[in-house]
């Protein structure tokens, strides 16, 4: 899950050709790859399609000036994260406090001084860098090395509304690993943990790098698949259920761990709805434990299907 290091972004939206060839020669030594926009529209465009690590941003700018370029910028989802630091040839208290409140993270006049627009550089992308750590730990769960449920809430509409935009299927699996509390009562809570590990490896190594697995909560699991059709994402959950049956537990060599699986479609059941999507996926998730566990059973060919949601009450 982690992320190589990429080289830093920086994006410089500023009408001066000048300013340009400046900030590229004096800061060429710098780590940065540079990207150049003229006017306000361009900047916008070029931020979103490249999500750069900076924004240097002159406010005297013709058509679209700087405040309104930034008031865009925070204004977009795709840019609202990205740092600005504004530049103007202007020291107005005014311009700097509307600046601070449209979301500007720093205010550098013009004239500047090129050592000290560096350290404000740097400090800014170093700044950004640790607060998107800070987020992306947020959203993983320390034993698997998964994503957790705030980041399963947040994804799962983000990708059904990405599926319907672009007319494409997708597919939700929801896993519970079998009598997990008989397990952690005969081999103890470390074995319980080395199941849950164990799991979770065998998720990264059948899934797709697009794929989103994440502990849905204790022994539960949740796996969304985009672009997706349903007999693809039932040979998933079957390539995974025979992993995980089948897997040896050298620290434990009289342990065996099996899951059972819920799978909704959104091709088969028409649930487009993120609630009624993840309602779907438990139903068939009770299903399966019901029958016997260590199977994966398929909302949509459920005898009840859309009877409503059906709460996992058997015990694990």
């Amino acid at each position: 899950m982690q992320q190589q290091e990429q080289q830093p972004v920086l994006l410089l939206i500023d009408d001066s050709p000048s300013i340009h060839r400046l900030l590229g020669f004096k800061l060429k030594n710098e780590g940065l790859d540079f990207l150049a926009a003229f006017s306000g529209d361009e900047g916008l465009e070029l931020a979103k399609s490249n999500q750069p690590s900076l924004i240097l941003l002159d406010l005297n700018m013709p058509i679209m000036d700087g405040f309104e370029t930034l008031h865009a910028l925070k204004d977009d989802p795709e840019t609202i994260e990205i740092p600005v630091i504004v530049l103007s040839g202007t020291t107005k208290p005014e311009e700097k406090v509307k600046a601070f409140e449209l979301g500007a993270m720093d205010f550098v006049c013009k004239p500047f001084d090129i050592h000290e627009l560096r350290v404000r550089i740097n400090s800014a992308i170093r700044i950004s860098r640790l607060m998107r750590m800070l987020e992306l730990r947020a959203q993983i769960d320390g034993l698997t090395g998964l994503w957790n449920r705030a980041h399963f809430n947040e994804r799962m509409g983000t990708e059904l509304e990405a599926a319907q935009r672009g007319e494409s299927e997708i597919a939700l699996a929801l896993c519970d690993l079998d009598k997990f509390k008989n397990l952690n009562d005969t081999f103890g809570h470390p074995a319980g943990d080395a199941v849950l590990q164990g799991f979770a490896a065998v998720l990264n190594a059948e899934l797709r790098s697009y794929d989103i697995a994440c502990r849905y909560g204790g022994e539960e699991f949740a796996i969304i698949l985009p672009d997706t059709n349903l007999e693809q994402a039932r040979s998933v959950c079957e390539r995974v259920r025979v992993k995980i049956s089948e897997r040896v537990w050298p620290n434990y060599p009289k342990l065996s761990a099996t899951a059972s699986f819920g799978l909704t479609h959104i091709g088969a059941d028409g649930r487009t709805d993120a609630s009624a999507f993840v309602d779907a996926a438990d139903t068939a998730l009770y299903a399966a434990k019901e029958g016997g566990r260590n199977q994966v059973k398929v909302y949509s060919e459920l005898p009840e299907a859309g009877d409503g949601p059906a709460k996992l009450a058997l015990a694990s």
